[in-house]
């Protein structure tokens, strides 16, 4: 059964940081990548970054120079590093596994499995 576990998720302030962890199982880590997407109240879901995709590590514009995406390929998890947060961040992450990714690496219909998401709260 294919799993993909967030955790890592909680409130902070404003200019504080988190890690998020992404546990997979089920299927072969190596042969996929890996992606981070948020759905804030509202508002459609997103692509934050992904790993293993696009020549290595592809962040959306809104976290470059914020986010760090990493992977320990002998635990089969990825991990987000989010610092320097601000309240716009505030969202459902969600990770997420896809075999082949396109000209977009954050375009979540190319992803075939998702988890089920951990609440990041940024207080202001």
């Amino acid at each position: 059964e294919v799993q993909l576990v967030e955790s890592g998720g909680g409130l902070v302030q404003t200019g504080g940081s988190l890690r998020l962890s992404c546990a997979a199982s089920g299927f072969t880590f190596d042969d996929y990548a890996i992606g981070w997407f948020r759905q804030a109240p509202g508002k459609e879901r997103e692509g934050v970054s992904c790993i293993s995709c696009s020549d290595g590590a592809y962040y959306a514009d809104s976290v470059k120079g914020r986010f760090t995406i990493s992977s320990d390929n002998a635990k089969n998890t990825v991990y987000l590093q989010m610092n320097s947060l601000k309240p716009e961040d505030a969202a459902v992450y969600y990770c997420a596994a896809s075999s082949g990714v396109g000209y977009d690496p954050l375009f979540e219909y190319e992803y075939d499995y998702w988890g089920q998401g951990t609440q990041v709260t940024v207080s202001s």
